[in-house]
């Protein structure tokens, strides 16, 4: 009898634990529906480390791009986004194809380009700059739909301090400054 006390008891504490898990970025889901936050990600994934010497960024042949995990992956953002309430977002994306393609992929809205958050891997002397143009932008933004940035890891750990993995994203309070409140690290499949 003590065992099956025992197990119940454990049961309930794992299904409230797991419950809680599951509601811990219910504020930071809730800032960005409203417009209060906005999601920036690092690109779906696409093997490799910087781009090739030849780098052109009207050409995605000379560039790093997305594999078919990384295409998986980006599709999965918008069953995620909708689990979480947003049907519709205004994409806007560094102008690298596989930050193109990951916001296509995602398929929660029109892309934008949006220069300031195209890598600054080779020139890292341009971070700060952009970074500040990226503040300004989105702070100037209209009221409207969920707003979603699709940038690279050297852009995201510029404003935010945190280091994505691929496909990684998040959540960001607004107005965005030097120093932003990040509500949440956001992923499908985590």
């Amino acid at each position: 009898m003590w065992n099956r006390l025992l197990l119940s008891a454990l049961l309930g504490l794992f299904t409230c634990f797991n419950a809680f898990a599951a509601d811990g970025n219910a504020e930071a889901w809730e800032a960005l529906r409203e417009g209060r936050a906005v999601l920036m990600l690092r690109h779906a994934l696409a093997p490799g480390t910087g781009d090739p010497g030849s780098f052109k960024v009207d050409d995605c042949t000379t560039q790093r791009n997305l594999n078919d995990t990384g295409r998986e992956q980006a599709r999965a953002w918008k069953p995620f986004l909708e689990e979480h309430g947003i049907t519709e977002a205004r994409v806007f994306s560094s102008q690298w194809c596989r930050c193109l393609d990951t916001a296509r992929e995602m398929n929660v809205g029109p892309v934008e380009e949006m220069m300031s958050l195209n890598s600054f891997f080779r020139s890292r002397e341009k971070g700060q700059m952009q970074t500040a143009q990226t503040i300004a932008i989105v702070n100037e933004l209209e009221p409207g739909p969920p707003v979603v940035l699709v940038s690279h890891q050297v852009n995201v750990t510029a404003l935010t301090e945190v280091y994505p993995s691929s496909n990684e994203g998040v959540v960001i309070a607004l107005p965005l400054s030097e120093n932003p409140t990040v509500l949440a690290r956001v992923s499908p499949g985590r």
